[in-house]
């Protein structure tokens, strides 16, 4: 997936500045698509560029002007056209991974610290996401269409997270 894509499907929902996508962006597709407040504002001059979004500047007292940018009917078809498109299998690329396939070189402790450290990050993100389920998405079936779709990329992450926990105690059981 490219970053113009998760801009478009971020700016989809609804126009916002640069500055408000970028802040915004890591608690809602930055879960699990990541991009810096650079790589962001570069791909929104790009996809002004190519006509998939539109911005209206608005005059700000005190402050610098203010770009609001929204999704162009021709970005709404890219964006369309793509989610049509059959999506990859991404491939895993994890640090921690490669430090476990060479933990044998290192005293079992070392990875045992590593893997509970680990087993923490991944608990308190799934505690994090099960908050954001229970406050916003108690009744999944009697939710507009729109919340939906975002209650199945929480949805993903809860069964990521959990997963992630179940195999850090795997792989601890075993080392211990």
């Amino acid at each position: 997936m490219a970053l113009a894509h998760a801009i478009l499907a971020f700016l989809s929902e609804h126009p916002c500045s640069g500055y408000d996508l970028a802040k915004q962006f890591g608690g809602t597709v930055g879960n699990f698509w990541k991009a810096t407040h650079q790589q962001i504002y570069r791909e929104l001059a790009k996809l002004e560029t190519e006509g998939w979004i539109s911005a209206e500047v608005i005059q700000q007292a005190n402050r610098p002007d203010k770009k609001l940018y929204s999704v162009t009917e021709v970005g709404r078809q890219q964006l369309i056209q793509w989610i049509g498109e059959p999506a990859e299998v991404a491939a895993i690329k994890e640090d921690l991974l490669v430090k476990v396939y060479a933990g044998h070189l290192v005293e079992p402790q070392v990875m045992i610290q590593e893997l509970q450290r680990h087993r923490q990050l991944h608990l308190e993100k799934l505690s994090a996401y099960q908050e954001i389920e229970q406050q916003y998405f108690q009744n999944p079936q009697d939710l507009p269409a729109i919340h939906k779709f975002s209650y199945l990329t929480l949805l993903r992450g809860i069964h990521y997270e959990a997963d992630y926990v179940a195999w850090c105690d795997e792989a601890l059981e075993l080392l211990r």
